[in-house]
């Protein structure tokens, strides 16, 4: 199979694929008579081939997959105009210092935030399939280890944890996450890095936003902190 045969598979498979692809499902198109690194370049030229339009090939945590690129979000929300799903900010901040503190405890999260944390907010972002548990810290009660998720990554548009923007200050973690997306990871620039709210949002690039609820209590709202 010559280079343009082998593109051409690769094209119809992702565009037609429900889920990212990963390379060993690739590879499993040919038989597995192409390499990773084969599949790699083909990629690549996929990626170079489809620049000038409104689609674009990129890679997330599950995979590979085609997306659309977020100057065409105007356009497309004409056709679905269902409000984004709202998210308190506590609900925000709190993803924000699991994404960036990895893995923390309930009482982590409090200790940062200084506030109590309603067990809805973690009950949110789990039934979202952004944070899970993944064990239990050797302390009395043996408290639950939470951390991001794959579908987090994906969500986000990005490959892995790796590529969150670099933020310093703990202060500034504990305040990101204004928006998120179902795809576009772009390179934030380093300006945003002082705005860590917009420094999320740029690397969440231009896919669907969530929105901040308004300030009135709902049920991911935090509870008061306890009467001393």
């Amino acid at each position: 199979m010559n280079t343009s045969d082998a593109k051409r598979v690769l094209e119809t498979a992702l565009i037609c694929s429900p889920q990212p692809l990963t390379l060993r499902e690739m590879r499993v198109l040919f038989n597995d008579e192409l390499g990773a690194d084969t599949v790699k370049t083909l990629l690549q030229d996929l990626q170079d081939d489809w620049a000038p339009r409104g689609v674009e090939l990129v890679s997330v945590a599950s995979g590979w997959r085609f997306q659309s690129r977020p100057e065409m979000r105007e356009f497309l929300d004409r056709l679905h105009p269902e409000k984004p799903p709202k998210y308190t900010r506590a609900a925000l901040e709190t993803l924000a210092i699991i994404a960036y503190r990895q893995p923390v405890t309930r009482g982590d999260m409090e200790d940062i935030r200084g506030v109590t944390i309603n067990s809805l907010i973690l009950k949110q972002l789990e039934d979202r399939g952004w944070v899970e548990v993944i064990g239990h810290r050797e302390a009395v009660g043996r408290p639950a280890l939470f951390a991001t998720t794959r579908q987090f990554l994906d969500d986000l548009g990005l490959a892995s944890l790796d590529q969150l923007p670099a933020i310093e200050n703990p202060s500034q973690q504990a305040q990101l996450l204004a928006s998120l997306a179902g795809g576009e990871g772009d390179t934030v620039h380093p300006d945003l890095e002082a705005d860590p709210l917009a420094a999320l949002e740029a690397a969440a690039g231009g896919a669907e936003p969530l929105v901040l609820a308004d300030d009135a209590p709902e049920a991911g709202a935090d509870l008061p902190p306890p009467t001393p």
